[in-house]
Order: C-alpha cells, then structure tokens, then sequence
C-alpha cells in the first residue's frame, strides 16, 4: 500500500478552504474510485487525469487507485482539483518526491495531453492559500497575472503536467508574473457629451460624490442612457482593498479578462430587461455564481426600461440595496457574495412614451401600472428621482457642457471629506452610513431637520426615506465644503425624494 497528498482550494462564493487530497494505490483490479462529495465535473477527471499523466510520459498505477478529498463534508465543485490529484496519484506511486509538493497548493484543470487549463475562482483561491499559511502556489501560466495580484506567497505558472513534475523533481523550472499591469483607460464616453438637463447632471453629480441610488424618468431619448452610461466617469478609481474585492468576484463569475487582470476602475453591469431573478442576484444548481448584482460591487448596476422588468426580479434586489451582501442558499450550501452597489433606473413615463405628456394615449390605469411594478419597499430604498423633459434647441447650444474630468474633482473633493467624517467607522460613502448612526452622533440642528419632521408627520416619509434624505443632504453639503448640511441642503434633498411621491 502508498500513500500520497496533495492539496488545493474549494471556492465557494468569494471564500475559499483548504481541500487535502489522499491517494491510495492498493491491490486490485486497475481502477479509480473517487470519493468526498465530487460533482459531476470532478467525477469526470479521474479519465482526464489519468489521460494527462499517460500522455505527460508518466506511468499510471496498475492497482486499485482511492482518491480521498477531504473534508469529506464538503462538496467539491469543478476541475480546479484535477492537477492536485495527477500529484498525488505520482506521489503515491513514488514517481516524484513529495519535498516541495508538502509545500504547495495546486490549482488547475488538465487537458488530455497533460495542458494546465484556466478554472475560475484563481484569485480568491490564492488569497485563502496565503491566509491559510502556505508560502508557494501553482496555477494554470494563463492565470498568472491574476495570482501574481496577492503578496505574501509566491506564485508560479505552469503550462503542462510535464513542467510541473519536472519542477516537482527539481529538474526544471516555472514562469512567474512579472507584476505588470496595463494602462487604464476610462471608457463610457464623457459627460460634456450630454447637452442640457442641468436638473439631472446635477442629480448624476450628487448620485457619485454620494453613492446614492438615482432613478430617471422621461420620454425616450432624452439622454437617460447616456447620462447613466457615464456615471463610471465621475466615480474614482478603486481602492487596492475594493479592487482585488471586486476582481475576485469577477474570477469567481469567469468574466474576468487575460488582457486586464486587474480592475481598478468601477464596474458599469447593465442586464438586459428580460435577465431572470437567478441571472439578477445570483444562483445556479449546486453552487451558486455571481449575478449582476454581484458583478457591479463598488460600481454601477444600470437597470434601463426597469418598468419592463419582471416584478420578482426587481423585488429581489431589496436585500442587496439595504444589505450590501447576497446571501444565496443552495443544495451545495450557502454563497456569500458583496454586493455594494450604485443602483441607476431608467424608465419611460408610460408605454407609449410620447414626446410630449399632452400626447399620451394610454388610460390612466395603464399609466400607474406601468410604473406600478417598482414598488413602495423598492422605491423607498432609491435616494433621488428625477423627472427629465425635452428642450427644444437643446442640441444646438454654444456654450460647452462641463466635462467628466470636471465634475470628477468635485465628486473627489466631496468623497475626501465623506472619507474623513467616516473614516474611523469603517464606512466610505454617505451612503453606506445606518441611520441611527445619523440621528445619535451626527444629529442636525432642529431647524434643519424640521421639514423632514413634518413629511414624518404627514406619512409622506417613511423612516427609511427620511435617512435616505439626510444622507443625500450630507452630499450636498459635501459637494459646497461645508461642515454641516443646512436647512437648505435638507431640502433639496427632500425634494429629491417627494418627486418619487407625486
């Protein structure tokens, strides 16, 4: 009887644990029997695996083969295993000495003739290989630069079965990231690109120094795309925390390119309006992915035509926006996935959608159900509405729309003080900040507050709505570098969210 280890990572959601992987070579008919709890993918690498050690000039054993992934109780989902099972299947049989192989975390899939393929899940495997202690990782040489992301453990690259067991043995050596990013470029146009509706840049700009929720409405093309589309533009970039936060939910999602290993920038995710409540925030048999929700974590989820989206969908996203995190449960177990996003609704005011409100010939009952479907608990979690109209001539205008660049260093300015106000709590936006937080320690002065006290009274508010509308009224403070919101910050934020009433 020999025995063999080896060891790699279970990723479920962006958390990843240690998985040791037993091979047993007994006597027997030559068999491969797999056991703790494999999927049908992992089922299916005990013919690749065998496959890649053959075609890699390696013998396979002739007796009976156990394969043992434990903790047992854990389900294993994928071919991330498939590289750590080849050595310790050759470590059992004594064909490589298991010195450095003790010390290393493998992860990969093979291909029949022994290639390393890229898996998901690489980033947020390698940072729970460093936690853990492990000082060396192998990963598929494709996947390089996204392992070569995490510092404190040392990152190697293979591209064959062949090279790895060679270094294994000694014999030879394997790539290592270079630490090279490239350039980011801003992408998603510019906001001196949208003429007029000064009303809704204005909204934009406090949407982004604030990280508030924003729905547009108005009569087709008007601009509302555009506007949200270049909301990404105002935001600054991502902190090295938020950008291997929001890269690692990216991995896990498989959307996460060779070309750009890194994302430093806020992501801009806009669904189709047919997107399932599954493709919304997450879900899939056995273990649950990322859904678009997750994938906009520290950026943007664009919802255009929300009005045409399904009822179960949009109340789905309830959590998500209180919460900031998804929680999904599933067979396999529970998938925790951030989800800190900026919510940006776009809608037409009625199905026909006229140029002018005069023109609609929609029944007034049409008219409320169509936007019927955003309910009160949803729109009670949106911070600013705003209601865009056309302007004749607005497109022939002298004078030059500010630019993205512009209204960024006044986002920057406002987030710097937000940070400094925040800083010792842990929270980076107004938006993040709980209510009561506000109301205890940061409370306004009473004739400040005094308008938000009598929405209160007459039910045109609710409690949440009236956290929502200071924290918008700290933004605009922010924005004029004031150190306390005024009593006119506090209606104009006010008025934000009584548009959503009317």
């Amino acid at each position: 009887m020999a025995l063999g280890r080896a060891h790699s990572v279970a990723v479920t959601g962006v958390d990843g644990l240690l998985v040791e992987i037993e091979a047993d070579i007994g006597q027997g008919l030559p068999s491969v029997h797999l056991v703790g709890l494999p999927d049908t993918a992992l089922q299916e690498s005990r013919d690749r695996v065998r496959s890649a050690v053959a075609n890699s000039g390696e013998k396979w054993p002739d007796g009976r083969v156990i394969l043992a992934l434990s903790p047992a109780t854990l389900p294993k989902i994928g071919s991330v295993y498939d590289i750590a099972l080849a050595t310790a299947v050759l470590d059992a049989s004594g064909a490589i000495p298991s010195d450095r192989l003790a010390k290393t975390v493998l992860l990969g899939e093979l291909a029949l003739d022994g290639r390393i393929r890229r898996v998901r899940g690489i980033l947020p495997a390698v940072i729970t290989a460093r936690n853990a202690g492990w000082q060396t990782v192998i990963v598929p040489e494709s996947a390089m630069a996204e392992a070569g992301l995490v510092d404190g453990i040392t990152v190697y690259g293979a591209a064959s079965l062949r090279t790895l067991v060679a270094w294994l043995r000694g014999e030879g050596v394997l790539a290592e990231p270079d630490g090279a990013l490239p350039d980011v470029v801003r992408s998603g146009g510019d906001l001196s690109e949208v003429v007029g509706q000064e009303e809704a840049r204005w909204a934009l700009e406090v949407a982004a120094a604030g990280g508030h929720h924003l729905l547009l409405t108005g009569p087709p093309g008007i601009g509302k795309t555009m506007l949200a589309q270049r909301l990404p533009s105002l935001l600054p970039p991502l902190s090295e925390t938020e950008a291997l936060e929001v890269t690692a939910i990216h991995s896990v999602a498989g959307a996460l390119s060779c070309d750009q290993p890194l994302i430093t920038m806020p992501p801009f995710v806009a669904p189709h309006h047919s997107t399932s409540a599954a493709a919304m925030v997450g879900g899939g048999s056995g273990s649950a992915r990322p859904g678009a929700v997750s994938r906009a974590h520290r950026g943007v989820l664009f919802l255009d035509e929300c009005a045409e989206i399904g009822t179960k969908v949009l109340e789905a996203m309830r959590t998500p926006l209180e919460e900031g995190e998804v929680r999904i449960a599933r067979r396999d177990g529970v998938a925790r996935y951030p989800a800190r996003f900026q919510l940006i609704l776009a809608a037409n005011p009625c199905p026909c959608a006229p140029a002018r409100d005069i023109d609609c010939i929609c029944a007034p009952l049409a008219r409320r159900r169509y936007l019927g479907k955003l309910s009160g608990p949803l729109m009670d979690r949106i911070d600013i509405w705003v209601q865009m109209h056309g302007h004749i001539g607005a497109g022939f205008g002298t004078e030059a729309a500010e630019s993205s660049a512009t209204v960024r260093d006044r986002v920057a300015a406002a987030r710097r003080l937000a940070l400094q106000r925040w800083h010792e709590y842990g929270w980076l936006t107004n938006a993040e900040v709980p209510g009561h937080v506000l109301r205890q320690h940061f409370r306004l002065p009473r004739e400040s507050v005094a308008p938000v006290e009598a929405a209160l009274r007459l039910g045109r508010l609710s409690a949440r709505g009236a956290d929502r509308a200071i924290r918008v009224a700290w933004t605009i403070s922010d924005l004029r570098g004031a150190d306390l919101p005024s009593a006119q910050d506090v209606m104009s934020a006010l008025n934000f969210r009584q548009r959503g009433a009317q």
